[in-house]
């Protein structure tokens, strides 16, 4: 009985040090991979895209987000607005690429909004990119994209960065974003596998959104949780374009950051299974994309997984004192690491004075996590 409790405690402590030490082995992968260029040919006609952008309840930041997509340096594309259970009387868009639409029922959920455009479409579309009503873009983002799907991917994530940074809370949101960018984006996608997808800012082929999650019903947040399992499922790649920014809207305030925490940690839960799925066909498929991806998905929320290796080092501490180093040099490895993606990012420097705020941070994702049973009932301007 004694050996099987140990064996279970060693098993528990690996599956959680393991996510501690899995930057470093990104990092080495990638250092001793073969850095391929992407070249995109200025000759190729312009795609045709879909540009959705999704509000419900708000409409107050549709005006900028609007405006930053008629400052594109691109000509072929229509603006979808699906303004969902939202007053529009304050809204008037002149220009004849932007189409307003107000669905008659409450749609209430992403995939319906998008789908809700799809059927509206003013033409067939090659393309679809999906932004966030709080959103800004650069005039650079089609074409930062184009570079991707012209060198055959079908599903391309942008890099979101931070619109504001006016409170500690959205510094440290940001920083947080940063380390996802590089390790779970960048170096995933450079050794072969597929950048997570992070809901906004992102592109595909209509064809393959359609064929994803045409049949799909998913209720509460992570719709791209679904979708980007479903993508890797088929063996494609998600690309990681780094130069097609979008401007994201970041938690300034601190019950704001307990309602988005409380619904993303819920995602997790119910979703983190999808790792294990796609483990298992990476090692039947010999699919590295697929291997590698799983793997991530199966991490838990950074702040879950620190303060699970703080109390481990502090059993083995009382317990077996040496593995208690071990899980301390552990830990140093990993704020190493994520230094290592903040430096190479070059983030504003109040991202860097926000860190001392840290054990705050964690204290109100702490109050998220007992939030998460009814996670989905809580709302703030972001939740859509």
């Amino acid at each position: 009985m004694l050996s099987v409790l140990i064996s279970v405690w060693i098993v528990i402590q690996f599956s959680i040090g393991y996510h501690l030490l899995s930057p470093l082995i990104l990092l080495f992968l990638h250092s001793l991979s073969r850095k391929k260029t992407f070249i995109s040919n200025a000759e190729i006609p312009e795609a045709d895209y879909a540009i959705i952008i999704t509000a419900y309840q708000y409409v107050n930041t549709l005006p900028a987000v609007v405006a930053s997509v008629l400052r594109l340096n691109y000509q072929n594309y229509l603006v979808y607005i699906v303004a969902d259970n939202c007053d529009t009387s304050t809204l008037n868009f002149t220009d004849d690429r932007i189409v307003l639409l107000k669905p008659e029922q409450v749609l209430a959920g992403n995939i319906k909004s998008h789908f809700y455009a799809i059927d509206n479409f003013k033409r067939e579309h090659e393309r679809i990119t999906i932004i966030d009503s709080d959103n800004l873009i650069h005039p650079d983002y089609l074409n930062q994209l184009n570079i991707f799907f012209q060198n055959g991917f079908e599903a391309v994530q942008g890099c979101r960065e931070a619109k504001n940074l006016d409170t500690t809370y959205a510094c440290l949101d940001a920083a947080r974003d940063i380390y996802y960018h590089y390790y779970d984006c960048k170096l995933l996608f450079n050794l072969g596998s597929s950048s997570t997808l992070s809901g906004s800012g992102m592109a595909f082929t209509t064809q393959l959104y359609k064929n994803c999650l045409g049949t799909t019903e998913i209720s509460g947040a992570g719709f791209d949780k679904v979708l980007q399992k479903l993508i890797v499922g088929k063996n494609k790649r998600i690309a990681f374009a780094p130069n097609a920014l979008v401007y994201d809207e970041k938690t300034a305030r601190p019950q704001e950051l307990v309602n988005q925490r409380a619904r993303w940690i819920n995602t997790w839960f119910k979703y983190f299974k999808f790792g294990f799925g796609l483990v298992f066909k990476g090692l039947k498929n010999a699919s590295l994309n697929q291997f590698l991806f799983g793997l991530t998905l199966l991490r838990p929320p950074l702040f879950l997984f620190l303060i699970s290796s703080v109390i481990m080092m502090i059993l083995n501490f009382i317990y077996y004192p040496l593995l208690g180093f071990v899980w301390l040099a552990a830990l140093m490895v990993f704020i190493i690491c994520f230094i290592t993606a903040l430096v190479a990012s070059k983030p504003d420097k109040r991202i860097y004075s926000s860190l001392i705020g840290i054990p705050k941070f964690i204290f109100y994702q702490l109050i998220s996590l007992s939030n998460v049973r009814n996670a989905n009932n809580r709302s703030d301007s972001k939740r859509h």
